[in-house]
């Protein structure tokens, strides 16, 4: 499942010097080498490994995939995606998490959890074409490769498609739910306005078809523009939401108060759990790292590597701009007053909305709304990616453009029922969150020692070690405290019925 270049099955490139049996048999069947014949002698051959055009071919089945279908991508596409994948709804939550924290312990913890996240992307930057020549653009098969086929597949599976489909179906729930904030910014109390609101599913249908529509867009590079936008969307409605924030002032009964005294110790410590929880569930993409990489042109002078670094270090600098910000001046605006069920957006419209001018309120829906249309189309790629895999590996053949658009539809009547069916998915965010975040904080970790083999109990091996298992066990204690919130706190299933 590494990138391969035309048949040949006498030969396998190692990616160890000595590797064992269980790992030779995964690396046959992820890896194919071709021999290539010199036209002016035909008795003279040589091994190449997969790279683009510069003398080099690649697995021709990759040249017919939504992700790796083009290479030409450069640092700046790469930093567009990045941007649009990486600033989220989850960034306006993070001062609920400062409000249980504080002050010192919530800037602390933001500052680690970025350096840490940051580390294991470049981490997988560099795995991504650690054998110049043998490229991983999807997360799942690095895992394969690094765990063996089957850890590999029970480690990682769940966690790349819920980070992927299961963002897709909490955006068209969010989308959904913004279209009809949008909706009564514009028309409430409106007497020229006789538009009946479109019910919840509905809206998440209006939602679905546009999301859709665009998705037609061949692969990732076709798509930089909505990436662009998306990027530009982000960045336009944090930034609102902060001067806005700060020129309308603080509310007169605002509290900083970090804990009820009512409370028990175990409460306190499940609250503080849950907000380390929502800081690093504020930290997204990492299943997109590689996907990303794979649109970038690479051959054995010019790797993916530092293009994709220089994407990497500029569109996670922009990302601390805004996530920084929002984390301080919400909790310096609202206080404690961000409600868990809605973040900072829902503050600034409860304690704001009524003395805001309905053009900056509606810019504010829109801008979100566009937001999660744009990044709905990055997370659904790998989807798309899998998809049509499956149908490459079985027909031997590109699919048709009526099979490409049947699947993507498909795909969005997944989505859109299980939205339908599951309208509160975000209230077990920090639950399902909690299950995926080793994919974020810990494999990659586990990955490097695999892949590169660092000398055992050197500071690079014991780093990854140490790292890749607290990141598990700060995954264990998170699912134990969102289950124990939902328990205590309990859970409004309103299956199949979207408000």
């Amino acid at each position: 499942m590494g990138e391969m270049v035309e048949p040949d099955y006498r030969q396998v490139m190692p990616l160890s010097p000595s590797p064992s049996p269980s790992n030779t048999k995964t690396l046959e069947g992820l890896m194919e080498v071709i021999t290539i014949k010199d036209s002016t002698d035909p008795s003279k051959e040589s091994t190449t490994k997969s790279t683009n055009l510069q003398g080099h071919q690649q697995n021709p089945q990759e040249a017919w995939l939504p992700i790796t279908e083009t290479r030409n991508g450069n640092s700046i596409f790469a930093m567009f995606h990045l941007l649009c994948s990486g600033i989220g709804f989850q960034a306006l939550f993070l001062p609920v998490a400062f409000a249980t924290l504080g002050w010192a312990w919530g800037i602390i913890c933001l500052s680690l959890a970025f350096a840490w996240q940051l580390y294991t992307i470049f981490i997988l930057v560099q795995l991504h074409e650690l054998v110049p020549g043998i490229r991983y653009s999807r997360y799942l098969q690095l895992a394969i490769v690094s765990f063996g086929p089957k850890l590999g597949k029970l480690l990682a599976l769940f966690p790349v498609m819920y980070s992927s489909g299961g963002a897709c179906v909490i955006m068209i729930i969010n989308g959904g739910r913004t279209l009809d904030l949008l909706f009564k910014t514009i028309c409430d109390h409106e007497a020229t306005c006789h538009v009946q609101s479109l019910t919840g599913i509905e809206r998440f249908l209006v939602f679905t078809c546009v999301a859709i529509l665009v998705a037609q867009l061949p692969n990732l590079n076709s798509m930089v523009g909505v990436s662009l936008i998306g990027a530009i969307t982000a960045i336009g409605y944090c930034t609102l939401i902060l001067v806005l924030s700060i020129t309308k002032g603080r509310p007169i009964d605002i509290s900083y108060g970090q804990f009820d005294v009512a409370k028990s110790n175990m409460e306190k410590i499940s609250d503080i759990l849950n907000a380390l929880g929502i800081i690093a569930l504020a930290f997204r993409g990492h299943n997109l790292i590689l996907e990303i990489q794979g649109t970038l042109p690479s051959n054995q002078r010019h790797t993916s590597y530092k293009p994709m670094c220089v994407g990497v270090t500029i569109s996670y600098i922009v990302i601390a701009m805004c996530q920084f910000p929002l984390a301080i001046v919400g909790f310096w605006a609202y206080g404690n007053k961000v409600p868990f069920s809605g973040g900072l957006l829902s503050a600034f419209s409860q304690i704001h909305g009524a003395n805001t001018p309905k053009l900056i309120m509606g810019s504010i829906y829109l801008l979100v709304l566009v937001n999660y249309l744009c990044a709905f189309q990055v997370y659904a790629r790998p989807v798309f990616d899998n998809l049509e895999m499956r149908y490459t590996t079985k027909k031997k053949k590109p699919c048709p453009k009526w099979v490409r658009t049947c699947l993507r539809i498909f795909f969005g009547g997944v989505t859109f029922f299980v939205a339908v069916a599951v309208p509160f998915l975000g209230s077990l965010a920090l639950l399902i969150g909690g299950m995926v975040l080793p994919m974020t904080f810990a494999y990659p970790c586990f990955m490097w020692i695999a892949m590169k083999k660092p000398r055992p109990n050197g500071v690079v091996w014991s780093i990854n070690l140490g790292l890749g298992c607290l990141g598990i066990f700060f995954s264990v204690l998170i699912v134990i405290a969102a289950a124990r919130t939902l328990a205590d706190k309990g859970l409004n299933a309103n299956f199949f019925r979207p408000y």
